[in-house]
């Protein structure tokens, strides 16, 4: 079986929304053979710092023991003679290496946002305004987590309006180690595509696709 990894996951802290705690969704990760599972709460970024921490915390032990290992096999290269026992124990450390990198786990930043259709500075008495499409947005690295929380910083201090929005001009500023999903049924392709709009449907695809390139995906959520 292929490896499976969730990337829209919603905690307790997407209030009225979700109600897994980050501990019970790391261990039930762990538990599925998942190596990762990513944070994407309601526009907020509130759940991440524990996050890291309780997934740093988990990683201790593997980290620790590929750092002991790695020690062991530099003190036996450094020898000039093995008797037969360390060589065969020189043999076996990567492999014991390897299983251990095996058990690291890795947690994935990002955040589902609300993405103003008219922009973010737009409030007017319309609940199209009000709302804004839903949109998975995931850091590849630190540049894109400094990316995703200036994004979604602004969201509350600019685009608050109901919600806190993001739009498609902080997309263009701020787009660069981002992965973005076109997400759920609330999100923009899906609704377009619901409504009968499906020149409208391309036309947004086409500008997340010529934006984020091979980093912009379709989502499917089997329900």
């Amino acid at each position: 079986m292929e490896p499976f990894i969730h990337l829209h996951v919603h905690t307790q802290y997407s209030l009225l929304d979700g109600q897994a705690s980050i501990d019970a969704l790391i261990d039930k990760a762990q538990k599925d053979g998942m190596p990762a599972i990513a944070v994407t709460d309601h526009g907020v970024m509130f759940g991440i710092k524990e996050f890291f921490n309780k997934v740093s915390k988990k990683n201790g032990k593997p980290l620790g023991a590929i750092k002991d290992y790695e020690k062991e096999l530099k003190e036996l290269k450094s020898k000039t003679e093995l008797t037969a026992e360390e060589q065969a124990r020189a043999g076996e450390i990567p492999a014991k290496i390897e299983e251990e990198r095996k058990k690291i786990f890795k947690p994935i930043f990002g955040c589902e946002c609300y993405c103003a259709r008219n922009g973010r500075l737009s409030k007017l008495a319309s609940q199209n305004d009000r709302s804004g499409w839903h949109l998975i947005v995931l850091a590849k690295n630190l540049n894109g987590y400094k990316n995703l929380i200036k994004m979604v910083s602004l969201s509350w201090t600019e685009g608050f309006y109901g919600r806190p929005r993001i739009d498609k001009e902080l997309l263009e500023k701020y787009h660069e180690d981002l992965i973005v999903c076109s997400a759920c049924i609330g999100g923009e392709i899906p609704q377009h595509i619901l409504n009968g709009r499906m020149d409208k449907a391309e036309e947004s695809i086409l500008w997340f696709k010529n934006l984020f390139g091979e980093d912009y995906y379709l989502e499917i959520q089997r329900h």
